[in-house]
């Protein structure tokens, strides 16, 4: 009885032990984001190219404060946006170029401007962060 007891427990160490090991492999590919950048205190991600990529900005939107995506008016992903990010008293937050159709976002909670200009169409949009995040907004141009 004493073995099969000891058995018993060698085997669900081993079970317990496989499944921690297959979890970080898991976690890593629902988490397929490239690695952040940063620009003064504001750190941000961009991309979205491909189905993986693109699932994994979708899944984590809530987890940044401001959330942006750049479509084409029938709805395909555009890339090489160059946008700029402005605070409530004009000052220069952010500017960089889009890798990908999404770019999330870490701001302060505040009022801000966001521009975003692809090959030549400026469009802006006035967004404001809250304490909790959640802040998104989408730009669509004409495919040219």
């Amino acid at each position: 009885m004493q073995y099969l007891r000891n058995l018993s427990r060698i085997a669900a160490a081993a079970a317990l032990a496989a499944g921690l090991a297959a979890a970080p492999g898991a976690y890593a590919q629902s988490d397929d984001l490239p690695a952040a950048s940063q620009q003064g205190d504001v750190s941000y991600v961009s991309g979205g190219i491909g189905k993986d990529q693109s699932t994994a900005f979708e899944h984590n939107q809530a987890a940044w404060p401001l959330a942006l995506r750049f479509t084409g008016k029938g709805g395909e992903y555009l890339a090489d946006v160059h946008v700029r990010i402005v605070d409530g008293k004009g000052a220069e937050l952010l500017k960089t170029d889009a890798r990908g159709p999404y770019m999330l976002v870490k701001l302060p909670p505040g009022r801000y401007t966001v521009h975003a200009s692809y090959q030549g169409s400026d469009e802006s949009r006035a967004v404001t962060v809250g304490a909790s995040g959640g802040a998104k907004a989408a730009f669509q141009w004409s495919a040219q």
